[in-house]
């Protein structure tokens, strides 16, 4: 497999495009999918973030697609985005139809995962420890916080406290809440976490 879990700076990205299709003499389709950051008012920035990379982007929403039709675009893509917002919203719209089982499906069939937050969040074991960050009261639907277990390890996004609603006394309550019953990853947002076949380490994503 190989994935890219980002707190929220894109700086590593280009270098990890390189390093899954060999070469960026082409321009890329990235699927990007949008539940988890509807509304959200960083939205459109983020969005705007990944296309001025100079790829297509082609949003995905996997609320609105069924099995079959999400798996038909997913195999248009050179790799997947899944961006951040509620992560709660976002498992939610995977688990109703199942989207979520086919994401994970092709992922570990080679294709490209960058998550970003709450898109990281649920590449791993639980997403229950950010329901501290995230409002799960907003996906009444979900039955289960069990994420998408690509990783053995539960990421806590914004771990430097530099985002105002994530203050460091409140990752700190989260560690000392959950640190015990999850294996937990801090990353801070000029960090990410790379994924490959040779193993899983922290690097910079400025």
């Amino acid at each position: 497999m190989n994935l890219l879990l980002l707190s929220i700076s894109l700086g590593a990205v280009p270098e990890f495009l390189s390093e899954c299709v060999g070469t960026l003499t082409r321009q890329l389709r990235l699927g990007y999918i949008s539940d988890a950051a509807e509304g959200m008012p960083f939205a459109e920035r983020e969005l705007h973030g990944v296309r001025d990379l100079g790829h297509e982007v082609m949003e995905i929403r996997a609320r609105d697609a069924d099995a079959h039709a999400f798996a038909a675009k997913l195999s248009t893509c050179d790799a997947v985005y899944v961006a951040g917002g509620e992560t709660f919203v976002l498992l939610e719209a995977l688990r109703s139809n199942g989207t979520g089982e086919v994401l994970a499906q092709r992922v570990r069939a080679g294709l490209p995962y960058i998550g970003c937050s709450a898109g990281s969040v649920i590449a791993g074991p639980s997403i229950t420890p950010v329901e501290m960050l995230d409002d799960r009261t907003l996906a009444v639907g979900l039955t289960s916080d069990e994420g998408l277990g690509l990783i053995d390890r539960v990421i806590i996004p914004h771990a430097d406290g530099k985002i105002p609603p994530y203050p460091i006394a409140l990752i700190e309550r989260i560690i000392s809440t959950y640190g015990e019953q999850f294996p937990l990853l801090t990353l801070n947002d000029d960090q990410a976490l790379r994924v490959g076949p040779t193993g899983a380490r922290v690097i910079p994503s400025p």
